[in-house]
């Protein structure tokens, strides 16, 4: 109760001096849905490819998102982009694949982060180790816009983390990667590091966790949003 009350305090602050309409509707969408269900709000499942992992010297190169409606994934309206950067891919290239000329015709970081938070107006974002990734899109809004913007989403590997951490399960090294964490609840396993498929597999990951939670209807999105 607690989170949410912050939570919503929070959000009423940013909504009230976001100057961002895109950013500002999207705080709307999260203040509105904090006590509602989980089953009953709409959800983004997003991943972001990078040049590296350091927000402030790296860049990211694509986006992928699918949305999860009515508890239901919809790989109908699965959206990626490819982003273009200032110098080259270097040898990030060998993580996700990603060449030099397959950025000549992408989206600018800016045209990116519009059509990103046009997505995501009505929906809450869901990731896989949300940090990092949320890290990236505030150092490129700060970049374009030269304001901070405070980020929501829910984190399937903080999900995760709980639950082994409340089964007393000593947490190995990588064992909160994606693919780690789909094993635990019999899900296949896809080639990592393509934008498009880590959401695919984020917003898999998700639905499989809170059908082994339970309770869905009592579960709200404030209980699993967390502040960035």
């Amino acid at each position: 109760m607690l989170q949410q009350w912050w939570l919503q305090h929070k959000l009423k602050k940013l909504i009230k001096n976001c100057q961002l309409e895109s950013v500002r509707l999207h705080y709307q969408y999260l203040l509105a849905q904090l006590n509602k269900p989980i089953l009953k709000t709409n959800l983004l499942a997003l991943d972001i490819e990078m040049t590296g992992l350091e927000p402030k010297k790296d860049q990211i190169v694509s986006i992928g998102i699918i949305p999860i409606i009515d508890s239901q994934i919809r790989p109908k309206f699965a959206q990626y982009k490819l982003i273009k950067i200032q110098g080259s891919v270097g040898q990030s290239a060998t993580i996700h694949g990603i060449l030099d000329k397959d950025l000549t015709n992408a989206l600018t970081i800016e045209e990116a982060l519009l059509w990103l938070f046009e997505q995501c107006q009505d929906k809450v974002l869901v990731a896989h180790h949300a940090p990092l990734d949320l890290q990236f899109l505030q150092q490129a809004l700060l970049t374009t816009q030269q304001r901070p913007h405070a980020l929501f989403a829910i984190d399937t590997l903080n999900i995760d983390k709980q639950r082994q951490q409340r089964k007393q399960q000593v947490l190995k090294t990588g064992s909160l990667r994606l693919n780690a964490c789909r094993e635990r609840y019999n899900l296949p396993i896809y080639n990592a590091h393509n934008a498009l498929t880590d959401a695919l597999a984020c917003a898999e990951l998700l639905l499989a966790q809170l059908s082994k939670i339970g309770k869905l209807e009592e579960i709200t999105v404030g209980q699993l949003l967390n502040k960035y």
